[in-house]
């Protein structure tokens, strides 16, 4: 009688040693396949070197207007004389001084004239020019010597005839190609300052000073 239990009893632990391994099995090849149809997904850090620059960064360039490249300081002594009969010749002569600045006026800059890509900014800019017209400094000028009478308008004639002359002696080749270098230099040192590496630019060219 005992041996008859023993004996089912053994029966019975075998059962369920054969169960647990079906069950282990069958779940080991569950899990196998469940994994090999799960899609693989990659992780990757990507590092962008791109530099946002805002239309409101631009806007406040742009509002710079007049950038100043280059100062040329001149004096001129115009003279000018009415001859008068039989009475003596009426002459003036005077000294004016003046200062020509030479740079971009940056609200001429067209739509578009910066765009980046990653860590270069590409610059289209108007020419180098003459910033004003008004660059003879009135309250410097003076009467050298002075004979006669001479009206508002004879002076007014005066003062363009010295302006032209300043023109034609300080706005040469040399002057503008040392605006545009010194003009290089600094933008690209501003451009630097927002984090760009590369700085590409493009100046037009401006022919008309060759008129004066």
């Amino acid at each position: 009688m005992k041996k008859n239990f023993l004996e089912r009893l053994l029966s019975h632990q075998v059962l369920i040693v054969v169960l647990v391994s079906v069950a282990l099995v069958l779940g080991a090849s569950y899990l196998r396949k469940h994994f090999e149809d799960m899609e693989l997904v990659s992780v990757q850090l990507v590092s962008s070197n791109a530099i946002d620059l805002t239309p409101t960064q631009i806007r406040s360039i742009e509002r710079i207007g007049l950038w100043e490249f280059l100062a040329i300081s001149d004096e001129e002594l115009i003279d000018t004389i009415r001859h008068r009969t039989f009475q003596r010749d009426d002459r003036l002569v005077r000294i004016y001084h003046g200062t020509l600045r030479l740079g971009i006026n940056l609200s001429q800059c067209k739509e578009g004239w910066v765009t980046t890509h990653g860590d270069t900014v590409s610059l289209q800019l108007p020419p180098i020019s003459l910033l004003s017209e008004r660059f003879i400094d009135e309250a410097r000028t003076r009467s050298f010597y002075e004979q006669g009478t001479w009206d508002a308008r004879a002076k007014e004639q005066m003062y363009q005839k010295a302006a032209r002359q300043m023109k034609r002696r300080c706005l040469t080749t040399s002057n503008f190609r040392q605006a545009e270098d010194n003009a290089r230099t600094q933008l690209t040192t501003l451009f630097r300052s927002f984090g760009f590496k590369h700085v590409e630019m493009s100046i037009e060219e401006n022919t008309s000073f060759r008129t004066f």
